[in-house]
């Protein structure tokens, strides 16, 4: 069986919680990322943003991202994989909670993310296909029954 630390992206960074969403929208420019972990200043995960909730819920709500922090947006528990945990764990757990990436952690710390996308390059086409099909069409249940 393989573990998620030999499917996981490694390039993983946080924004802190203290930071702003114009420091959060940076980071993820310079990344070329749609998506990061937040940390506390502990270095423990407090929740993901993506750009997608600086839109939704910033921008288009009239609020100022200078002045809105990352902890603002850090919502609910956030769902982390441990890094030695089975990639099939990983994939079942992007299935129940629709979503398409996952904090990889260890000893209490972030050390990578494992995508929809690290799991189609090294993953049967079979399975990958479920994976995106699952959180796909639950998700369009949700946006549609919104």
């Amino acid at each position: 069986m393989s573990a998620v630390r030999e499917f996981m992206s490694t390039d993983a960074q946080c924004i802190k919680e203290n930071q702003s969403l114009v420091d959060a929208a940076r980071i993820m420019l310079n990344l070329d990322c749609g998506s990061l972990p937040i940390c506390g200043d502990d270095g423990k995960l407090k929740g993901m943003i993506t750009d997608r909730d600086i839109v939704l819920r910033c921008v288009a709500l009239g609020r100022d991202p200078r002045e809105m922090m990352a902890r603002d947006l850090a919502t609910g528990a956030p769902h982390w994989i441990d890094a030695d945990a089975n990639v099939d764990a990983a994939i079942e757990m992007m299935e129940k909670y629709q979503v398409r990436r996952l904090p990889v952690i260890a000893d209490h710390k972030l050390v990578g993310i494992i995508s929809q996308g690290d799991i189609a390059r090294n993953y049967s086409e079979e399975r990958v296909g479920e994976l995106v099909e699952h959180i796909s069409e639950r998700k369009r249940l949700q946006s549609s029954s919104s």
